[in-house]
């Protein structure tokens, strides 16, 4: 199957050949010497308070937030 890239340097995949939704992630390689570029689906993110429950260092040391809103600098 034959795709065109568009002038924002876009491809479109036609769903018969892939099937995939608004908002799936893929990793892209491309390899110069086969002048090919290569698609891979990256499995959907889970829960993020899940995987943050699963981390083995203790987020007790974090830095406490300022209080105060960001000042803005003048040029």
């Amino acid at each position: 199957m034959l795709l065109t890239l568009d002038a924002k340097r876009r491809l479109t995949v036609p769903a018969t050949l892939a099937p995939a939704k608004p908002g799936d992630h893929f990793r892209a390689e491309f390899h110069a010497e086969d002048d090919t570029l290569i698609f891979h689906r990256i499995a959907p993110v889970g829960d993020w308070l899940e995987i943050l429950k699963q981390c083995p260092v203790p987020m007790d040391d974090l830095p406490p937030r300022r209080r105060q809103l960001a000042r803005h600098r003048k040029l």
